[in-house]
């Protein structure tokens, strides 16, 4: 039975901390397919697979190395987070099927709670509560909010203390089907709020495309606004389609696109037909199906 993992980390800035917990969960029979650093977002997202067993002890790993070397208190990147290591997704791949992979959530949920400390929340197919479903509810407020809302009696761990740790807050873990983490780079003079009102017009909570997930942000090292986009379900709208989406809206403000990237592994089914007309670059190496094959794994 294989899983797929794609642990989000709140740090994106020091290699040498990054490498550090990278390290610290790669072992016999879990095997790291892709890391991914932003130095603007803060973050890193790494892509693991491997047995059920095997994938929860190295990220049991990876938590203790993160609560010593990641401090919330001092994050400023410009994604949303609510704890060091912010969120654990599971999904199933070969012979495993996503009630293993919601199986393998609760475990390490209640494990992580355990031996950390750590408040923990289920989200996605893993979810004890319809609310707790979507990421960005478990989220919003962030790191900074996270007390008051452990506070309300319906904001109560699904394990662990209602408090946040002091330095990691908390973890969400959960089981999803592929997520595609797609950014998309405005051109030079579009500035944040442009960025803003067209994520606002393109998430799906805001009548925009259905199974997608948008926020604006700015990358102070490039000095450039970003939409940056989760689809959810590449089936319902694809890369293609939500690309044509927001060069629409862009174009309509009076820019454009200037480059795109994704974050993590693609399976093969998702892959744009032409991504140069996406302005994206998609080397082999960023197909989930190539990197499974390259350990062993294919």
């Amino acid at each position: 039975m294989l899983l797929e993992c794609v642990p989000n980390l709140s740090e994106g800035r020091r290699p040498a901390v990054v490498r550090s917990l990278a390290e610290a969960v790669a072992a016999p029979g879990v095997h790291l397919l892709d890391l991914h650093s932003d130095a603007d977002h803060d973050r890193s997202v790494l892509t693991l697979a491997g047995e059920p067993g095997d994938l929860r002890e190295g990220l049991l790993r990876l938590y203790e190395a993160a609560l010593t070397r990641v401090d919330l208190r001092v994050h400023r990147g410009v994604h949303p987070r609510l704890g060091a290591v912010d969120v654990v997704p599971f999904v199933p791949l070969r012979g495993a099927t996503m009630d293993d992979a919601v199986e393998c959530a609760e475990r390490l949920g209640e494990e992580v709670a355990r031996r950390f400390g750590l408040p923990v929340y289920l989200y996605e197919e893993a979810a004890r509560r319809a609310e707790r479903r979507a990421l960005p509810e478990i989220r919003r407020g962030g790191f900074e909010g996270l007390a008051a809302k452990l506070a309300l009696p319906e904001w109560l761990p699904d394990f662990g203390p209602p408090a946040p740790h002091p330095t990691a807050g908390a973890t969400v873990i959960g089981a999803r089907f592929f997520l595609i983490a797609f950014n998309l780079v405005l051109a030079p003079g579009a500035d944040l709020e442009l960025a803003r009102a067209i994520a606002r017009r393109t998430r799906e909570q805001g009548g925009g495309l259905p199974r997608v997930r948008a926020i604006g942000v700015w990358l102070g090292s490039r000095a450039r606004a970003q939409v940056s986009l989760n689809l959810l379900d590449y089936r319902v709208t694809s890369m293609a389609a939500a690309h044509a989406h927001v060069a629409r809206l862009a174009r309509e403000a009076g820019t454009m696109i200037e480059s795109s990237e994704v974050v993590g592994l693609l399976p093969r089914a998702a892959l744009p037909a032409d991504p140069g007309a996406l302005r994206l670059e998609l080397p082999e190496t960023r197909v989930l199906e190539h990197q499974l094959a390259r350990c062993g794994l294919g």
